[in-house]
């Protein structure tokens, strides 16, 4: 029987001085810390170049986390598909989004352990809105934010607060914008508007 991508604990894994040796070495600094929870939605921005990707997981690696994200299924096909799973990717077609929050919350239910990563942008081009999955998500799930993050500026990447959403969409964005106002994506011209569509 093939094994589930889900089956991983998100908790339990050492962090990593390679990792963090690797960050030092390309340049960045690790910040922040990993919470002590077993389940929350990781978000993660500015997201403005591939570039992303790779240092997000060294920031995984370095922090000994056990991270799933949603991925384009079109990401695991050959040759790569292998790649994206082997680091915690699980493929999802996003043409039904609101029945994609309606599963995955269902999975969150039936994990006692389980850290989730999405890039709310949806896209590494500006847009004037990030998409309000994670939102909908965390909030069904009932289960916090963690706020991750990439800063060229400071040449730093990471982990910021673990925040409770309110059900107040305005306050909860406000809390967001805070946040993030002084993170600068590698390719600022390209950061998105932190709003959600009307």
């Amino acid at each position: 029987m093939s094994r589930s991508p889900w089956t991983d604990r998100a908790r339990g894994a050492r962090p990593s001085r390679l990792g963090r040796a690797i960050l030092r070495l390309t340049g960045w600094e690790l910040a922040g810390r990993a919470p002590d929870v077993a389940r929350c939605v990781v978000i993660f921005a500015p997201h403005t170049s591939n570039w992303d990707f790779p240092i997000l997981l060294l920031v995984r690696w370095a922090f000994g986390m056990r991270v799933h994200y949603l991925g384009k299924h079109t990401l695991f096909r050959a040759p790569f598909g292998w790649f994206f799973r082997l680091t915690g990717g699980i493929p999802v077609d996003r043409t039904e989004p609101h029945q994609l929050v309606l599963r995955t919350a269902q999975r969150f239910a039936e994990r006692d352990e389980l850290w989730l990563a999405i890039a709310p942008e949806g896209t590494r081009q500006r847009t004037d809105h990030w998409k309000s999955g994670f939102y909908h998500l965390a909030l069904a799930a009932r289960v916090p934010v963690l706020l991750a993050f990439i800063d060229a500026r400071r040449r730093q990447c990471g982990l910021g607060p673990l925040i409770e959403l309110s059900g107040d969409v305005e306050r909860d964005l406000e809390r967001l914008r805070s946040f993030y106002a002084d993170k600068q994506g590698i390719r600022p011209e390209l950061t998105s508007e932190l709003r959600f569509q009307p």
